[in-house]
C-alpha cells in the first residue's frame, strides 16, 4: 500500500512480557495488512494493521456503516484478532472499539500512550479473567397459552375466565422475572464483577428479561458454569430460557477512558 493511502487500524492493547506472537494471527479486516505488534512502552503492545483509506477513510466508511452485513463481517474479523491475543498465556488484552484508526503509527503511539494510566488500571481489573454473557427470555408459548381463556359457557363465565387468564399471565411474568433476578444474584457470587443492561421495552416482541455480563476469573470458571446450569434449570421451571455465551474478551469491564 502506498504511503499516505492508508491508516493505522488498532485492534487492541496487549500487556505481555515479550512481543506477542503473530505467526497464526487471523487476517483481520478485509483489505488490511496482517495484524502486527508494536511496542507502546515497557510490556504494553499495540496490535495494529494498515488499512486502505479508500475503504476505511471517513468519506468511504460512512456509507458502508449502513450495510449491516458489511459491518457484521468487519466486527467478526476485529473480534477474531482480539480473541487470538486474549488466548495467549499470561497476556492481558484491552480491546478497542470497531474502526479505531490513526493517521500514522506515531500518532497511534502518542494518543494511546496519553491514556496509558487508564489502560493499566483496566488491565489490573480484568487480569486473569474472562467475560461470560447471560441472556434470559420468557418462552412466548407459555404466556400465550396462559393468556388464552377457556371456552366459556356464559357471559359471566367468559369474564371470569378472562380475569383468570390475565392473573395467570401476570403470575408467570412475575415468576420468570424473579427467576432472572435470582440468576443474576447467584451468578454474581462467582464473578469478580457483573453488569446488567437495562431491560428493553419493544412493542410486539419478546425482549430479554435479563442481559448481563460477568467477569469471571479462571479459578472460578467451573463454579460459575455449574451455577449457570443450575439457574438455567430453575429458569426453565419458571417458563424462561437462560443462554450462556463466552468466554469473551472483557469488553464490558473496561472503563470508557481506557478505550482508544
Amino acid at each position: 500500500m502506498a504511503k499516505g493511502s492508508t491508516a493505522v487500524y488498532l485492534y487492541c492493547v496487549v500487556r505481555a512480557a515479550r512481543r506477542p506472537a503473530v505467526a497464526r494471527v487471523p487476517p483481520g479486516l478485509h483489505g488490511g495488512t496482517c495484524p502486527d505488534a508494536h511496542r507502546l512502552s515497557g510490556s504494553l503492545w499495540l496490535i495494529t494493521a494498515d488499512v486502505p483509506l479508500d475503504v476505511y477513510g471517513p468519506a468511504h466508511l460512512e456509507p458502508r456503516l449502513r450495510d449491516l452485513d458489511w459491518v457484521s463481517d468487519a466486527a467478526l474479523a476485529h473480534e477474531a484478532v482480539v480473541e487470538h491475543f486474549s488466548r495467549a498465556k499470561g497476556a492481558v488484552v484491552v480491546p478497542t472499539k470497531l474502526f479505531t484508526m490513526f493517521s500514522s503509527m506515531v500518532k497511534a503511539v502518542a494518543d494511546v500512550g496519553a491514556g496509558k494510566a487508564a489502560i493499566e488500571r483496566a488491565m489490573r481489573h480484568i487480569a486473569g479473567s474472562e467475560e461470560w454473557g447471560v441472556r434470559i427470555t420468557r418462552r412466548p408459548g407459555v404466556l400465550a397459552r396462559a393468556s388464552r381463556p377457556s371456552r366459556p359457557s356464559s357471559g359471566a363465565a367468559f369474564l371470569a375466565a378472562r380475569k383468570e387468564a390475565r392473573d395467570l399471565s401476570a403470575h408467570l411474568r412475575a415468576t420468570s422475572l424473579a427467576a432472572a433476578e435470582t440468576a443474576f444474584e447467584r451468578l454474581s457470587r462467582h464473578a469478580r464483577d457483573a453488569q446488567q443492561r437495562p431491560r428493553r421495552q419493544e412493542a410486539g416482541s419478546n425482549p430479554p428479561i435479563l442481559e448481563a455480563a460477568f467477569l469471571v476469573t479462571a479459578g472460578a470458571r467451573a463454579r460459575f458454569k455449574t451455577e449457570a446450569r443450575r439457574q438455567a434449570a430453575l429458569c426453565a421451571s419458571a417458563g424462561a430460557d437462560l443462554t450462556l455465551t463466552g468466554p469473551w474478551p472483557a469488553y464490558n469491564f473496561i472503563a470508557s477512558e481506557a478505550r482508544a
